[in-house]
């Protein structure tokens, strides 16, 4: 059965939604009770602020349910109706309007599902909190512009939507106002997020000059076609500053490892949710970002690095929250990585898979010391030497060639190709273990399935994702010759990496080792410039340390 979601999606000049000024439909206006409710909730919150407020929890959980059945709602007119939007409020692309795709249902649905499973930890974990109310109130607030920026149809309400999420995280980060640690990571977020919404400003005016409307369906469609000229360029480039600053790339990444004093819910919603806005904004606006190969380019090169320096430094940090935070890092610059290789499909699948997983990492890390002592068993450490890892690395390309020519290799693109090898260096990280000389067989026997399922589910994601995207997003062109050597070199410095980790009980302990370890963990001290840049811990925070919640 071919559904309109799909097909749709192919020809966007066809959808007859699109046109500006349409009479909304009821689909839109269901889909905006989503922040609506959410809005209400937040408003009996902060009537109730204190300890232990009897209706604020309950309300913020049933309109988190009523996000989450609105999101089904939205995603199953999708699917039957195609793609669409239209205004609310104002004329020629400003006001309230909504753009409902394969994208923004997407991120609707992920939004929504994070937000309730992290406003229902809430209500228990902050139970007594002398500012539960409150804390129930700008959560809400965030959750609800966060839906807004996910479903804008126009710049307006993606620019006022981008800010109000920030800010209102920003009274998150310091519901603890007395703790300098607090004062100071939220500080170095509000200067990078500052920066980044300057960017996306500029960026927002440069899209409407250049095509002269403010409808995000209608720059889309015009830059499909390669309007937009050199305006369009420099907004992709605003635009890409805008979602580095937002991801925590480096350099401007030591605010995210630094906002750990903020109640572990904050945490979830931070890194599951809000943190991804930089990646949704890129894959939104991924046919203006086509006009500017430059910037791609520059995306590779930032995302790629973050990815390797975060993913090595989260390996010596002695916090789990604090490993959790490098992780998303790293995890960001993956991402950054693939919207720079024009794997936007995939950069889209990995938000949610991304997403999901950390709201997990966080809302379980109390308990995550305890499971590692339990699951400790004493016995032989398989150490894997050179034959070994050797032997990993040429099982695991053996393993993904198989399945790539399985799944028509002929048909993808050099860029998810390379992506796919990327990957696979990661699980030879693993299989090395399993062939290392001392392993027993029924590990060796695991890690080899494991190789086998991480290929399978790879290709197997990849078709899935480009189907429900068909249309709504762009497929990846070929690479020239600066995008070849970016891939050429991206594969190598993650297989390096990987080889490196696959031989790690061999040289980490070696006396040479001590100091590296050491300047690791402080992630080559290059947060330190932005401590001197801002005042280091004599910073004040924008919003007064004595003002409550």
């Amino acid at each position: 059965m071919n559904f309109p979601v799909c097909a749709g999606l192919a020809n966007p000049q066809a959808v007859p939604q699109l046109a500006e000024g349409r009479k909304p439909l009821p689909i839109d206006l269901l889909s905006y009770a989503a922040p609506l409710v959410l809005i209400l909730s937040a408003a009996a919150g902060f009537l109730n602020p204190g300890v232990r407020p009897r209706i604020a929890p309950r309300l913020a959980e049933a309109a988190a349910l009523t996000a989450m059945a609105v999101a089904g709602v939205a995603t199953t007119w999708l699917v039957f109706h195609g793609p669409g939007g239209s205004g609310l409020i104002g004329v020629d692309g400003l006001g309230l309007s909504i753009r409902l795709d394969a994208v923004s249902a997407a991120m609707l649905l992920l939004v929504s599902f994070i937000g309730w499973v992290v406003v229902r930890y809430t209500a228990t974990y902050l139970d007594g909190e002398a500012r539960q109310g409150a804390f129930t109130g700008w959560l809400c607030l965030t959750l609800a512009s966060v839906l807004l920026l996910v479903l804008s149809g126009n710049l307006v309400q993606l620019v006022l939507a981008w800010v109000a999420t920030s800010l209102f995280l920003h009274r998150l980060l310091l519901f603890y106002p007395e703790r300098v640690a607090a004062q100071r990571g939220a500080a170095k977020k509000f200067v990078s997020a500052r920066l980044g919404d300057l960017a996306l400003v500029g960026a927002a005016l440069l899209l409407w000059r250049a095509y002269g409307t403010a409808d995000i369906a209608a720059i889309l469609s015009a830059a499909r076609l390669g309007d937009g000229g050199g305006l369009a360029v420099a907004a992709a480039g605003l635009l890409a500053v805008a979602a580095l600053l937002k991801s925590a790339q480096f350099p401007m990444h030591g605010w995210l490892t630094e906002v750990m004093e903020a109640p572990t819910p904050v945490s979830a919603l931070l890194h599951a949710g809000v943190i991804n806005a930089g990646g949704f904004l890129l894959i939104r606006f991924a046919d203006v970002m086509l006009l500017a190969p430059g910037v791609l380019a520059i995306l590779v090169m930032i995302g790629g690095f973050t990815a390797l320096f975060a993913g090595l430094v989260m390996l010596t940090q002695p916090a789990v929250k604090t490993s959790l935070a490098w992780s998303t890092v790293a995890q960001m610059g993956f991402m950054i990585l693939e919207c720079g290789l024009a794997l936007f499909p995939l950069a889209l699948l990995h938000i949610v898979a991304h997403s999901l997983y950390k709201a997990h990492s966080f809302l379980a890390s109390g308990g995550a010391v305890d499971l590692i002592a339990a699951n400790r068993r004493p016995g032989p450490v398989a150490i894997p030497r050179g034959g070994a890892v050797l032997r990993a690395f040429l099982l695991a390309l053996a393993i993904y060639a198989v399945v790539g020519v399985a799944f028509g290799f002929q048909h993808k693109s050099p860029q998810s190709i390379a992506l796919g090898a990327i990957l696979i260096f990661g699980v030879a990280y693993m299989l090395a273990q399993g062939l290392a000389d001392a392993a027993p067989r029924a590990l060796t026997r695991r890690t080899v399935v494991y190789a086998i399922a991480t290929s399978v589910s790879y290709f197997a994601l990849q078709v899935v994702a480009v189907w429900l995207t068909g249309g709504a997003l762009p497929a990846a062109p070929s690479p020239g010759p600066l995008q070849w050597a970016l891939i050429v070199l991206a594969v190598l410095s993650f297989g390096l990496v990987a080889v490196v980790q696959a031989m790690f009980p061999l040289w980490a302990y070696h006396p040479a080792a001590a100091g590296l370890r050491v300047h690791l963990s402080n992630g080559f001290y290059a947060n330190a410039v932005f401590d001197r840049l801002l005042g280091g811990w004599r910073t004040p925070d924008p919003i007064s340390p004595k003002e409550k919640i």
